[in-house]
């Protein structure tokens, strides 16, 4: 392996490469700065540091992203394998739960309760005070959270999507039927359900595409030969119920629970719930830290 010279103290060589990993990752130096909470002349300085230590070229500029060169293509897998035993050193020297060391980077819905989150993270830093819980969004909700999973740069995610990737395995955590969402003064808020074939010629709100929610009824949706409208496209269920109660357009997501003034029909047409659940990739195998916080999630669910 190539020698990593230090450069200001005893922790460069490690910054260094988790600068470098972050880069890779993110196409960015920004982006990178923002995910390790450094400033952005920190992580340029530190990328040409490594350049200057190894000899070489780690990246360029390719349209608006950083893109790795063939030397920063051989040398990744390699940092990164680096970091992750470190972080393995650090998870086997933990004599006691109480040690616990390192960063849980968990990916969750932006305005959804899946479980008493803020509960689960209260108990959970009362017993691991030494462990960082970083909580990220997705714009692009359940698709982008997996991506994220996948890349590494999550430890845990919830999930909804369908289908699971290959390496990442989920743990259930609620199923949540589908149902019709109308404004009060709606021609059809005296039913007591609906079909999709009756809300065909309906303006419709819905979350935006990459949302498992969006996927299971676009599905659905296709197989009926229905082709609809939307006319908004939100961030999160809990807008669609709030818009689709002001008469914006009907929502069909799943229930959730949250308060809705409108008219709320049963769907007639078979349509797969959505089957939240907490991802995590099987290999490298997640450390003590993310294992401890994935228990205590599924756990709340009970």
């Amino acid at each position: 392996m190539i020698a990593i010279d230090q450069v200001d103290d005893e922790g460069m060589e490690t910054r260094l490469l988790e600068q470098f990993v972050a880069v890779a990752a993110e196409g960015s130096v920004t982006r990178a700065a923002e995910r390790l909470w450094a400033a952005q002349s920190t992580v340029s300085a530190g990328i040409a540091s490594l350049e200057r230590s190894l000899g070489t070229r780690l990246f360029e500029r390719g349209g608006r992203r950083l893109v790795l060169t063939a030397s920063g293509e051989d040398l990744l897998p390699h940092a990164r394998a680096v970091l992750e035993s470190l972080d393995r050193m650090r998870d086997l020297a933990a004599v006691s739960d109480a040690e616990l060391r390192g960063r849980v980077r968990l990916g969750i819905f932006t305005s959804m309760d899946v479980v008493d989150l803020t509960g689960v993270l209260r108990g959970f830093r009362q017993r691991h005070p030494l462990v960082s819980v970083e909580l990220m969004t997705s714009p692009t909700g359940t698709t982008g959270l997996v991506q994220d999973l996948v890349a590494g740069r999550l430890d845990l995610a919830y999930t909804g999507l369908p289908t699971t990737p290959s390496g990442v395995v989920v743990e259930p955590l609620r199923v949540l039927p589908f149902r019709v969402f109308v404004a009060a003064d709606h021609v059809l808020a005296g039913r007591g359900s609906v079909s999709l074939a009756d809300l065909a010629d309906e303006s419709f709100v819905d979350t935006a595409h990459g949302f498992g929610n969006r996927m299971i009824l676009d599905a659905a949706l296709e197989r009926l030969g229905i082709r609809r409208r939307v006319v908004a496209e939100m961030n999160d269920m809990p807008a669609v119920v709030r818009f689709a109660s002001a008469g914006i357009g009907v929502g069909v997501v799943p229930d959730s629970g949250v308060r809705f003034d409108g008219a709320v029909l049963e769907l007639e047409d078979e349509v797969e719930p959505l089957r939240i659940g907490l991802a995590m990739r099987s290999a490298p195998e997640p450390n003590r830290a993310t294992l401890a916080l994935a228990r205590d999630i599924v756990a709340a669910t009970h």
